[in-house]
C-alpha cells in the first residue's frame, strides 16, 4: 500500500483522481482482499507514515537550469538597478468572477461546509492588470475592458510611466500579450527609461505580483458569491484602495523564491552573479 500511494490511483488501476479513504479501500479489496471501513484506511495511512497536505503545484515544464540562471541574472539586476536609481515593478494580469471562489473553512463538525451562490453568468467576472514594486510595496491596478492585448499592455505601462519617474525594470512572463507591435512601437518613445525582462518559462513562483493575487483571493473573493460584476468590482476597488496603507504588508507578502535565492547567491557564491548592462526601452 506504502507503495502504491506514491502513484496515482490509476496507476494500481482504481478509479478516483486522487487517494482518497474510498481510494484505498478499493486498493485493499483489490489486492489484499481485505474490506477496510474509513477509520481503518486512515489509520493504515498514518501508520504507513502518510499525512493529509495541501498540495503545492511541481511546475515539470520549468527548466531548473534556466531558473538558475535567472537568479544569477535578477541578482546582477537588483545590483545594477541600485546604481541606476531604477525600481523593479513586477506586472500580471488575473480574472475573478462573481461566482463563488472555494477555499477551506471552518465548520462545526458534523455540519456541511455550504457557501450559497446565485450563480452569476461567466461574463460577470473583473480581469486587471497589476504591478507591485516589492522595494515600496506600492501598488499600481488597471481594469481590462475587455480581453488583454498588446494594445492594453502598452496602456497599462503608461500609468505606470506616468505615475512613476524613475526608470523602470519591468519582470513579466513569457504572455503573447507582452509583446506584439503595439509594444514595440511604444519601446521606440525617446527617453522611456524602460527596460522590460522575461522570467523563465513556467515560474509564476518568480513574479512577486502573484502574491497580490493571492491576497486578493484570501481577503475578498474566497467563499464570497457577488451576483453582478458591479458588486464584485466593488469590493476589489475597495482592496486594491486600501494597498496604499498596507505597504509593509505588501513587501512582506511579495517576497517570493525568487529573491530567496537571489540573497542566498549574493551570501555564499557572490562571484556567480550576472553583471547586467540595463539598455532602456528594451524588449
Amino acid at each position: 500500500m506504502a507503495a502504491a500511494v506514491r502513484e496515482p490511483p490509476s496507476a494500481a488501476g482504481i478509479a478516483a483522481a486522487t487517494w482518497t479513504w474510498k481510494a484505498v479501500a478499493a486498493w485493499s479489496a483489490t489486492y489484499a482482499d481485505r474490506r477496510l471501513s474509513r477509520s481503518s484506511c486512515l489509520r493504515y495511512l498514518h501508520r504507513l507514515g502518510f499525512v493529509w497536505k495541501r498540495p503545492i503545484t511541481q511546475l515539470v515544464k520549468a527548466n531548473v537550469e534556466a531558473r538558475e540562471a535567472f537568479v544569477a541574472q535578477y541578482a546582477g539586476l537588483e545590483q545594477a538597478a541600485s546604481a541606476a536609481g531604477a525600481q523593479i515593478w513586477y506586472v500580471d494580469e488575473a480574472c475573478f468572477r462573481a461566482e463563488v471562489d472555494l477555499h477551506g473553512l471552518w465548520t462545526p463538525k458534523g455540519e456541511p461546509a455550504l457557501v450559497p451562490s446565485t450563480s452569476p453568468r461567466k461574463a460577470e467576472k473583473a480581469v486587471y492588470y497589476s504591478a507591485v514594486c516589492p522595494a515600496t510595496g506600492a501598488v499600481e491596478v488597471a481594469e481590462i475592458e475587455t480581453t488583454s492585448c498588446s494594445v492594453t499592455t502598452v496602456a497599462f505601462l503608461q500609468q505606470l510611466r506616468a505615475r512613476h519617474a524613475e526608470p523602470l525594470i519591468i519582470i513579466w512572463d513569457n504572455s503573447p500579450v507582452h509583446g506584439g507591435e503595439a509594444l514595440r512601437t511604444y519601446l521606440a518613445t525617446p527617453g522611456l527609461r524602460l527596460h522590460l525582462v522575461r522570467l523563465p518559462a513556467y515560474s509564476p513562483d518568480f513574479n512577486a505580483d502573484e502574491a497580490i493575487w493571492k491576497w486578493l483571493r484570501a481577503e475578498v473573493t474566497a467563499n464570497t458569491c457577488y451576483r453582478t460584476k458591479a458588486a464584485l468590482m466593488e469590493a476589489t476597488g475597495a482592496f486594491f484602495a486600501g494597498l496604499a496603507d498596507r505597504a509593509d504588508e505588501a513587501r512582506r507578502r511579495c517576497r517570493t523564491r525568487l529573491n530567496r535565492a537571489a540573497d542566498q547567491l549574493r551570501a555564499e557564491h557572490p562571484e556567480q552573479i550576472q553583471h547586467v548592462d540595463l539598455t532602456w526601452a528594451s524588449l
